[in-house]
Parts: structure tokens; sequence; C-alpha cells
């Protein structure tokens, strides 16, 4: 699932390009996509964009009169770009808008199950869908931080990944830094000293910070992620003796945790749920 780094570096590249002309057509759009019916996206038509925003992993396009605001969340399988006038595009995107001037803002979901959204709703409605979102995670300081950890008694990649304590953050930045912060992924929040605070939130400062740049210049996962999805390659961390690593992994259902025994769990290897489960 795209994550902060990801879409803030969209947002950026596509606040200038949506708010050049009014939106000409609206839609269509798949009707898994499409999560709203009132107001109907011809509403839209004849309307000018403000520009692009973003609230944790929403991307977001507030009308210039204040009136609509068309909300999207892209899922793990969701795409989103701007077609300049002229370019080619895909023949049955999930979601189109056509402008004036001649270019189209696309979303496209690989795979058959359609889970990216689709929302336009009055500024009202956004505030209110998303006010159980935690502070921005980039930039939030470690006294912000040290209060929100102390409210809960956590495992830390949880912590991390939830978006009503912080947001932006999800389960591959989850690996990147708590690697870069040298912490267990099990380790607990209320466990933290004063100092592990401070190296938690520039880890994340850190990490988001060298993310976002390398999506902005075009770079792929394979250069932004350094632990995630990198089972049994070396650790990028440098250890004081030995070459770092290998990669470790936990499975779970919906997600796969990466670590490295070496700086994270004092050569400890965490046990895998999924395995587990398999050899009761």
């Amino acid at each position: 699932m795209p994550e902060m780094p990801e879409v803030e570096a969209w947002i950026r590249g596509l606040d200038d390009p949506v708010s050049t002309s009014r939106v000409l057509a609206a839609g269509p759009a798949h009707i898994a996509t499409l999560k709203t019916f009132a107001p109907p996206l011809a509403a839209l038509e004849g309307r000018r964009f403000a520009g692009a925003r973003r609230r944790g992993k929403w991307l977001l396009f507030p009308t210039d009169d204040d009136e609509l605001v068309l909300r999207i969340h892209l899922m793990s399988a969701g795409r989103i770009r701007y077609l300049a006038p002229g370019a080619k595009g895909p023949k049955t995107p999930a979601f189109r808008l056509r402008f004036e001037e001649g270019g189209e803002l696309v979303l496209t979901e690989a795979g058959a199950k359609k889970r990216a959204g689709v929302w336009l709703e009055t500024p009202a409605q956004t505030e209110a869908e998303l006010a159980h979102l935690g502070p921005e995670a980039l930039g939030l300081g470690s006294e912000r931080l040290r209060e929100i950890l102390a409210t809960a008694n956590r495992r830390l990649h949880s912590f991390l990944r939830d978006q009503r304590a912080l947001a932006g953050i999800g389960r591959a930045h989850a690996n990147e830094i708590l690697n870069r912060a040298g912490f267990s992924p099990f380790a607990l929040t209320t466990q933290l000293s004063g100092a592990d605070v401070e190296r938690l939130a520039t880890a994340i400062d850190e990490d988001l910070a060298r993310a976002l740049e390398l999506r902005e210049a075009g770079k792929g996962d394979k250069d932004v992620y350094l632990v995630h999805r990198r089972l049994g390659e070396p650790c990028p961390r440098d250890h004081d003796e030995t070459d770092g690593g290998p990669i470790h992994q936990v499975d779970y259902d919906e997600h796969t945790v990466f670590y490295c025994p070496a700086c994270q769990t004092g050569g400890r290897i965490l046990k895998d749920r999924r395995l587990s489960r398999l050899l009761r």
C-alpha cells in the first residue's frame, strides 16, 4: 500500500496540473471504486481544483470554491497519475477526470479486486471522515511522540502502522524505521526510555525524508526499501564486527515484518506466527 512518501510525491506532482483548468468531464468510475452517489460526480464539471493535498495516506482535491472535496485512497494496488493533453492513457481506468485543457487524471488498479476508493463530498464531510487520524508522522518530534507512546502499551510495529496514532506510516516504513532505530518490532511502546524515544523520532524523520526524496526523483521500491522485502539480504546498518544480516521475516495473514536479528533483537530469531500455526 502506498505510504506517506509515495503519496506525498504524487501530491506534489499533481498540485499544479489539476488546478490549471476546469473539469470538463468527471467519470466514468468503476462501480466498486466510487463510494458516494450524492453529490454526483457531475457536480465537479465546470469547477476548478484548488490543488492537491494529502492527509495520511489519503489524497485530497478540494475545489477552489470550497464547496467540494474529491477524496481518494489507493489501497494496495491503486495508482494515480496525470496525463498531459494528447498522452495515451488506459482504456478503462477505475476512475477518470478530463480537464478543459485536455489533460486527464486517471486512477488505475491492478488485479481483479477493486479496493481503491473515490469519494466526492463536502469539506465538512471530509473533515469528519478523517477526524480519527493521528498527527502526521514526518516532523512530529520526540516530545509529541513521547506523549502518544504513553497512551497505550503496544508492540512498536503495530503502533507505527496505526493511523489513529500516527498518520502516513504503513507496514513497509514500519520495517524501515525500526531497523534504522535498532528496535525489535515486538518491543513495547511503554518500555522505551527518553533516549529511545529520541532515537525513534529521529529514525521516523530520516527514513520518511529519505524515501520522499527518492520518490520525487522517480525511484521505485527497490531503491527506497532497504529492509522491507529484503529477506536473506545483508542488513543495511553498520555492524561492528561482522557483515549485517541476513534479514529475517515474521509472517502474518495481512503483512510481513522484516528485521535484522543482529541489531534489533540481540540475535534472537522471532517466532514466525504462520509457520507456528502450521506445525500445531
